[in-house]
């Protein structure tokens, strides 16, 4: 039983999705809002025009019907090793233009530097772990997935 002016800490991982459809920014940081954080990091990854020196002409993600357990494993371990107040992380799949969103990730917590720092390691997590992949069509003709 929670003592007179507690409150049950509410579950930090606020949100998580694979999507075929736009993302928001707004609803994201939305999602991360706490009144006991004193930092928020925000990352967006968009759709750029060029890779590796190539003109990108279409782009595509994919993901594996694991994706979204993979997601919130990887949200669980930057729980545990971060004191986040809450966690989102959203990730666009199909087809996209340039300047399209394809993943929106936030994290709150007391501190910037933790915020920054668990921010980091669920981007960099989400692109190494999640079994998301992208398809990359060329100006030339060429074609390269991404993370397969």
């Amino acid at each position: 039983m929670d003592h007179p002016g507690e409150q049950a800490a509410a579950e930090p991982i606020r949100l998580l999705a694979i999507r075929d459809t736009p993302l928001s920014l707004d609803e994201v940081f939305q999602a991360v809002g706490d009144d006991s954080a004193g930092g928020t990091a925000l990352f967006v990854g968009t759709v750029r025009d060029h890779d590796g020196g190539a003109d990108v002409h279409e782009l595509g993600y994919s993901s594996h019907p694991s994706a979204e357990g993979e997601l919130r494993r990887v949200a669980e371990k930057v729980v545990a090793e971060f004191p986040v107040r809450a966690l989102a992380a959203v990730h666009r799949v199909g087809d996209l233009s340039v300047g399209d969103l394809a993943v929106v990730v936030a994290v709150s917590c007391p501190h910037r530097a933790e915020a920054f720092a668990a921010c980091r390691k669920l981007i960099d997590d989400l692109k190494h772990e999640v079994p998301i992949w992208k398809h990359q069509k060329f100006s030339d003709g060429q074609e390269e997935w991404v993370g397969a």
